[in-house]
């Protein structure tokens, strides 16, 4: 944004130069007119004015423009340019999604695995300033995108995951320590994981405690959310005669998960339903705010310049009609 300011605006007072030069000139041209006395204006009835009679008055008008212009030469126009400089300090966050086969359950729409990516999609979009990483776990963990500001990447991996593309199982502890290997190396001074499983460890050779012992060393906050209603929750299972449902008990290992978040100073969240995700997503992105500095500047360019030259050239076109064109006029 381009703003002119005066540096030196008293000169400013110099206008007042104007009125007495009107008055000046007005008091000088009565003495200077010479009358001449005629019987009658027949003589001048067909005598029309020439372009020079119409230009009397120009060189006067020229040094009063140029006055104006070095009045405000002399005030110092000049221009500011506002900006700001955004700087942040950005967080580093891995996403570790269970996309075992329990993560198709109906429980949320259109199941487990496609709510958890809707939201966290959403969540990515919120975090234009922040290095974001993708694991995803089942009976064994693998990294789906490393830690990267290119969210474009990012969401489009996201869209690919599903069920089945893992060794079925639920490895929490595998996951969790994948999203720790992603992660520990990061510049960043805050690293967030944000863990979510349906189910209980039954799969992988680290336990989730001892994962969450390693995230604790690294300085690394791991939320857990469980996914799943209470009770039972219906299953699709493909059979000759096409997908059938049957309800199966939801089980969330919640102990291990509120021990692994209580350890790294974070929080453990349960959705029951897509409102109820969508929620806890929300209150991570609250919780992890990214810090943000604004330094606003300001630039100043001299703009006098242009004015000093119209004076210039006032007074120049002054000098040439008062001395040459208009020389022989009263």
């Amino acid at each position: 944004m381009n703003d002119i300011t005066f540096s030196q605006p008293g000169y400013f007072w110099l206008l007042v130069l104007i009125p007495l030069m009107l008055l000046y000139e007005w008091k000088l041209r009565g003495k200077t007119l010479s009358q001449i006395r005629f019987p009658g204006l027949a003589p001048f009835r067909d005598k029309h004015r020439t372009l020079r009679e119409y230009m009397r008055s120009v060189p006067f008008l020229l040094r009063i423009s140029a006055v104006a212009l070095l009045a405000v030469a002399l005030a110092r126009p000049q221009s500011t340019s506002r900006g700001e400089n955004v700087t942040s300090e950005g967080i580093s966050i891995v996403l570790a999604m269970d996309i075992s086969s329990s993560m198709l359950a109906e429980d949320l729409r259109p199941n487990r695995i496609e709510a958890a990516k809707k939201v966290a999609l959403d969540f990515i979009d919120g975090r234009p300033t922040d290095l974001v990483g993708l694991v995803i776990f089942s009976g064994e963990s693998f990294t789906q995108c490393p830690i990267t500001s290119d969210h474009g990447v990012l969401k489009n991996m996201m869209s690919e995951i599903r069920s089945g593309l893992l060794e079925d199982g639920t490895a929490i502890g595998e996951g969790l320590a994948t999203a720790i290997a992603r992660l520990k190396d990061s510049p960043a001074k805050s690293k967030v994981i944000i863990l979510l499983t349906d189910g209980v460890n039954n799969a992988g050779s680290i336990a989730p405690l001892t994962a969450g012992e390693i995230a604790r060393t690294f300085g690394i906050r791991v939320y857990t959310i469980g996914v799943g209603r209470n009770g039972m929750a219906p299953y699709p299972m493909k059979t000759p005669f096409g997908t059938q449902y049957t309800n199966m008990e939801v089980q969330i290992d919640e102990e291990v998960l509120k021990q692994i978040s209580g350890a790294t100073d974070a929080s453990y969240f349960r959705a029951t339903d897509n409102s109820k995700l969508r929620e806890i997503y929300d209150e991570i992105n609250k919780m992890e705010k990214t810090k943000v500095e604004i330094t606003e500047f300001q630039r100043h360019s001299e703009e006098y310049f242009p004015w000093v030259v119209a004076a210039g050239l006032c007074l120049l076109l002054e000098i040439l009609l008062r001395y040459a064109y208009l020389r022989t006029l009263p």
